[in-house]
């Protein structure tokens, strides 16, 4: 079964705007895993605008699933995760001033770095994951920087998932199967929600991970985090 990694930024964003600690960071932290969820994904931005340095630092103890910490790998970001060893990184090659992730990497001219990156990661035990969209050339080439796994960039399939789910998951399935092939495993997220996981999942059945934020922390204000926590887990049931 696919597992479902909650990015908890989004609570982060609230406690931030007004100060304080409501909601609890931590708390969210544990919740999320108490209800089922597989993991905890966070993504740090050098602003701190939602989730803070010291809140991953802090989040780490309390991880009894798998903690998954993604952003651009600057100085200080690769250092952060270096000393929280997180189960996964992700990689994503937003500037800072990106409002939130909005494409995959190049993995052709940014290869040496890449691997570069990878390799630091490697050594100290943290399994990598590249954000990449569907460009083929891209996803055979996120193998050769050596990472283990690479994350689907899924906005376009939201986007288009309404007016014609088939057109809009062709070039996912034809990605995953080409990363596949290359020995890497996938993960996906972006505006993944209730209404089009299901059929992403069905359709890419190797699917190891999916991690979501907006969609469902909006959800969950409405039905709850335990609740929404359990329908995402069910769309991701094999039928």
């Amino acid at each position: 079964m696919t597992k479902l990694s909650v990015n908890i930024n989004k609570v982060a964003t609230l406690r931030n705007s007004r100060g304080g600690d409501q909601p609890n960071v931590l708390k969210a932290a544990i919740d999320v895993q108490d209800y089922g969820a597989e993991g905890v994904t966070v993504h740090p931005r050098p602003d701190e605008r939602h989730i803070r340095y010291q809140d991953v630092i802090d989040i780490k103890p309390i991880i009894k699933t798998e903690f998954n910490i993604e952003g651009y790998p600057s100085t200080e970001f690769i250092d952060l995760v270096k000393k929280v060893k997180p189960n996964q990184v992700t990689l994503v090659p937003d500037p800072p001033e990106a409002l939130t992730s909005n494409s995959g990497w190049d993995t052709i001219k940014h290869r040496s770095f890449l691997q570069d990156v990878i390799a630091e990661f490697s050594e100290v035990g943290i399994r990598t994951s590249i954000f990449i969209d569907t460009d083929l050339d891209n996803i055979n080439n996120a193998a050769k920087t050596n990472a283990d796994r690479v994350e689907l960039y899924t906005e376009p399939y939201a986007a288009m998932y309404a007016k014609d789910r088939e057109a809009a998951i062709a070039p996912f399935v034809a990605a995953a199967e080409m990363a596949k092939k290359a020995g890497l495993k996938i993960n996906a997220g972006h505006d993944l929600s209730l209404e089009n996981l299901r059929f992403f999942s069905e359709r890419i059945p190797f699917l190891a991970e999916v991690s979501i934020g907006h969609a469902l922390i909006c959800d969950a204000l409405y039905m709850g985090f335990e609740k929404t926590i359990k329908l995402y887990k069910q769309q991701l049931v094999r039928m």
